[in-house]
């Protein structure tokens, strides 16, 4: 199935959601680079991962935006995010056993128009932009062994579910979008239960 399809096929669970999935759709149709990072609206992919209970989360701090934060990366081109986001999960932190959750319709857990402040990257001035953020649920075993990526982080750790918010410095993504991965991450996976 292509994203374009997952995307229309996925079922909002906010208003947030519901508006941020008619811009993907939108920009999807209409420019042949969204997933190229030289759009100042471009697609990248998270990845949720949890532990098998869905009581921690699994956190880089992230080096550019000095805050705790959740796994993932830039498309840079390719179009099955689900893949992008386990791509970076390995990455980032060493975790490459991890398994992606289906939602059923679909493999998105969760979608969202991130904001991104300008900011230096390796010496450069990136301009401000957007993510159009797919984010995808996988379940990871918290004992395997992880690693820092000097390049994009400087720790990675598993975190409760209830320390995620007061680990992040940015308000902005703790509101529109953490409080509902972790509320939503508890709905989901109460239910498998």
């Amino acid at each position: 199935m292509a994203l374009i399809d997952d995307i229309r096929a996925f079922v909002p669970g906010c208003p947030q959601e519901e508006a941020d999935r008619l811009l993907m759709l939108e920009r999807l149709e209409a420019d042949p680079l969204a997933f190229d990072r030289t759009s100042p609206l471009h697609f990248t992919a998270s990845a949720w991962t949890v532990d098998p209970k869905g009581e921690q989360t699994l956190l880089v701090y992230h080096n550019i935006f000095d805050s705790w934060s959740w796994v993932g990366g830039h498309a840079d081109g390719e179009q099955d995010l689900a893949a992008v986001a386990k791509r970076e999960l390995a990455e980032e932190t060493g975790v490459t056993a991890a398994w992606l959750v289906n939602m059923g319709m679909n493999r998105i857990f969760s979608l969202e128009a991130v904001p991104v402040a300008g900011h230096m990257r390796h010496g450069q001035w990136v301009s401000s932009h957007a993510h159009l953020n797919v984010t995808y649920l996988f379940i990871a075993n918290p004992d395997v062994p992880v690693f820092v990526q000097p390049e994009e982080n400087s720790a990675v750790r598993w975190a409760p579910l209830d320390e995620v918010i007061p680990l992040s410095t940015e308000p902005w993504i703790c509101e529109h979008c953490y409080a509902k991965l972790i509320e939503r991450t508890r709905e989901v996976l109460g239910k498998r239960g």
